[in-house]
């Protein structure tokens, strides 16, 4: 008789009518994983994931516009003194997040970063590009493969976001 105690590993997705659910060992739950990912349906499912996340962020824009949240600047500012970010590196890195995560901007050049400083009444870097090498030294920023201008493609890496969290927790 075998048990459930045999069974280390277990995988369960269930997006729309899309259910996928494993479980055995680690090494038979990875295999059948990844021949799960090779196939069609892992492909609809993460389109159907995709269209959901961009319907909802879709709605929760149109519904901010309508209910009158503060505009850019104060929000970011907002960020800003509520996660009491002093140091301007931390403040640029959090500027690319907000341009990023919150706007949705893909590319952000310097002078993006500028103008959102100048809308929240904050003191703008007076070096950008230093503070921005900086970023990039510590790993918290990073280039995407094929992108040929550093400073306007440039995203948050895991360690960049890590930093935002600690700094926000402080």
């Amino acid at each position: 008789m075998e048990t459930n105690e045999s069974k280390d590993a277990r995988v369960y997705i269930r997006v729309g009518d899309i259910e996928i659910d494993i479980s055995g060992e680690q090494q038979e739950v990875d295999a059948h994983l990844l021949k799960i990912m090779e196939g069609e349906e892992w492909s609809t499912a993460l389109t159907k994931i995709r269209s959901k996340r961009e319907g909802a962020i879709a709605a929760a824009i149109e519904a901010a516009k309508k209910s009158g949240l503060p505009d850019r600047g104060s929000a970011f500012k907002s960020l800003i003194e509520n996660c009491n970010i002093l140091k301007k590196p931390d403040r640029v890195l959090a500027a690319i997040h907000y341009l990023k995560d919150v706007e949705g901007v893909e590319d952000v050049p310097p002078r993006v970063i500028m103008d959102l400083f100048k809308d929240s009444e904050l003191e703008p870097p007076k070096n950008l590009s230093l503070y921005l090498n900086r970023l990039f030294e510590k790993n918290y920023l990073i280039i995407p493969k094929g992108s040929s201008n550093k400073n306007k493609y440039a995203n948050l890496t895991l360690e960049g976001r890590a930093h935002l969290d600690k700094l926000s927790k402080t």
